[in-house]
């Protein structure tokens, strides 16, 4: 089994990502289950403009899409709900849809820098306090961007213990040993593996376990054979996890990363 913790669907910022192309890539790939999020809920561009009002998608109506994605795939694809810290706080309509779904919601997912807007700005903290209260965890995009370092996400798992909380990435373009290195130090604080190179997996096993890392992987960001190939036709990462990695690290070990971690980790 495997079960990919970091998916996207929607459009946005010339990202085109139908759910067809989710469901067939799980199909084509042996992929059990998906935790989804919407990137249709963007706030800014690549350079830290908000989008115009008429290409701003409510948070809402983002979440209700994501739930009803979810719902249309029961068994099969969960919703992580990306939310909008910049431009929107939580409303009493948000949480209810949230508290009412908790066969389809598992996660809130962040990111900073879509939001531009730094992951320990007090904006943020009113998400994270509702995570709390609905006893959900927290997905970070974590990156060194200026917004998304995993020393934020430190900060702020924190500050608040009783949430957990996920650093995508493991800080996306660094070599990944900070956040290694800080997921050791907090027990509320997991990461996923996208775009992360398998090998850093294998030090992240040996420094911090198997039971803090879930597969994750951006799909379908390079396409339907995101798992396979990039863009440009490279061998994708990803085949090094499928079947490199269980040579590497316990069979356990294995099994946690690829499944059994975030089908506890989100009560799939």
């Amino acid at each position: 089994m495997i079960i990919d913790s970091h998916v996207h669907f929607g459009n946005s910022l010339g990202f085109s990502m139908p759910q067809k192309d989710v469901l067939t890539a799980m199909e084509k790939y042996n992929i059990s289950k998906a935790i989804v999020s919407n990137v249709s809920a963007v706030e800014v561009d690549t350079e830290h403009k908000i989008l115009p009002e008429k290409e701003q998608i409510p948070m809402l109506e983002a979440a209700k899409d994501t739930i009803d994605f979810a719902k249309a795939n029961p068994e099969t694809i969960f919703a992580a709900i990306w939310v909008k810290p910049r431009l929107e706080q939580p409303s009493a309509e948000l949480e209810y849809l949230l508290k009412i779904h908790p066969q389809f919601v598992k996660a809130i997912k962040i990111h900073p820098f879509y939001s531009a807007l730094p992951f320990d700005s007090p904006k943020v903290e009113p998400y994270i306090e509702l995570a709390e209260l609905l006893e959900l965890p927290v997905i970070v995009h974590t990156a060194n961007d200026g917004f998304s370092e995993c020393k934020k996400v430190y900060n702020m798992a924190k500050k608040y213990p009783y949430t957990k909380f996920v650093m995508a990435h493991l800080e996306l373009g660094t070599n990944n040993d900070e956040a290694i290195d800080l997921c050791t130090k907090l027990p509320n604080l997991y990461g996923d593996t996208a775009w992360v190179p398998f090998e850093k997996a294998i030090k992240f096993v040996k420094r911090a376990g198997s039971e803090k890392l879930m597969f994750g992987s951006d799909m379908p960001i390079d396409g339907i054979d995101t798992y396979s190939k990039n863009k440009s036709g490279q061998r994708s990462m990803y085949q090094d996890y499928f079947h490199e990695l269980s040579k590497r690290i316990p069979a356990s070990s294995f099994e946690n990363i690829m499944w059994k971690n975030a089908e506890n980790f989100y009560k799939l």
